[in-house]
């Protein structure tokens, strides 16, 4: 197995080229290809653990959508949207060469992969659905709307941390040394040397656009055709229990796997979880 490797890809959006940054662990010739798509402020680093154990299987792609990460910025804010995330998957996919991968996707990443594997002719194999499901209910994503946007300024790594731990502890019990990972791959140094989150703050543009209120993506969910797992938070306000319980009746008739110690989303970082993933993976 390499060692990760950053590439870019140019992808065309509706206001023209830009780049498309992701991380690449070249795995073993001839292996299952993975791709590992993030959620809506976080960036393709977040898979860095689960891509080292996927690796040893095949090739992982984990992009940095746009506008997070090293991916550019896009020009007009209302691009931030699924239609052109789903093009730059789309676009990732061909770039890796191959007809089909397994993919797994948290929340954001997990409607991505939902709305791909749903198309007809789609090249996902497998799909990992991360705590995200058909039903989304507005409580959620008003959380969401609270800190998406936002953007503070911090002296140093320290203050970033303590952020990160702030917003996302309910990622799961995360050790000291990834919560600092986590600060270290999340931020970007602003003009004056003071450091900011890493991702453009303008992608809440498109988030609040429209008045907040459910959202039904079931018309897609049961059009998908591959095995699927899906993975819950069971103190996750985002996929409710009664919705997993759903997803394993409907549509692809998913198997479910809850973390007991997260909410929205887990890491995918512990033991566990990594565990479950590759067995699902290898049948």
């Amino acid at each position: 197995m390499m060692s990760m490797r950053s590439e870019r890809l140019p992808c065309l959006g509706p206001h023209g080229f830009y780049q498309l940054a992701y991380s690449h662990w070249p795995g073993v010739n001839g292996g299952r290809t993975t791709v590992c798509v993030h959620g809506l402020t976080r960036n393709g680093r977040d898979f860095d653990v689960l891509a080292r154990r996927l690796a040893v299987r095949g090739p992982v792609a984990a992009p940095d959508m746009p506008g997070r990460g090293r991916s550019a910025w896009l020009v007009d804010p209302m691009d931030y949207s699924y239609p052109v995330y789903l093009g730059a998957v789309a676009a990732l996919i061909a770039r890796l060469g191959v007809d089909e991968v397994d993919y797994v996707g948290t929340s954001m990443g997990g409607i991505i992969g939902m709305m791909l594997a749903c198309q007809p002719g789609s090249p996902i194999r497998r799909l990992v659905i991360n705590d995200v499901g058909p039903f989304i209910p507005v409580a959620a994503l008003q959380r969401i709307a609270d800190y998406v946007g936002l953007d503070p300024e911090f002296a140093d790594l320290d203050r970033v941390e303590q952020y990160l731990r702030a917003v996302h502890g309910s990622f799961g019990a995360l050790t000291d040394a990834q919560w600092r990972h986590m600060a270290e791959t999340s931020h970007r140094v602003r003009s004056d040397g003071s450091l900011g989150l890493g991702y453009d703050p303008a992608i809440a543009r498109a988030f609040k656009a429209v008045p907040l209120a459910d959202v039904d993506l079931w018309p897609f969910y049961d059009r998908i055709p591959c095995p699927t797992l899906v993975i819950r938070g069971a103190r996750s306000d985002l996929l409710l229990a009664e919705t997993a319980r759903d997803m394993t009746r409907r549509g692809p008739k998913a198997a479910l796997f809850e973390v007991a110690d997260a909410g929205h989303a887990p890491a995918l970082m512990e033991e566990a979880q990594l565990a479950r993933i590759e067995e699902f993976f290898a049948r």
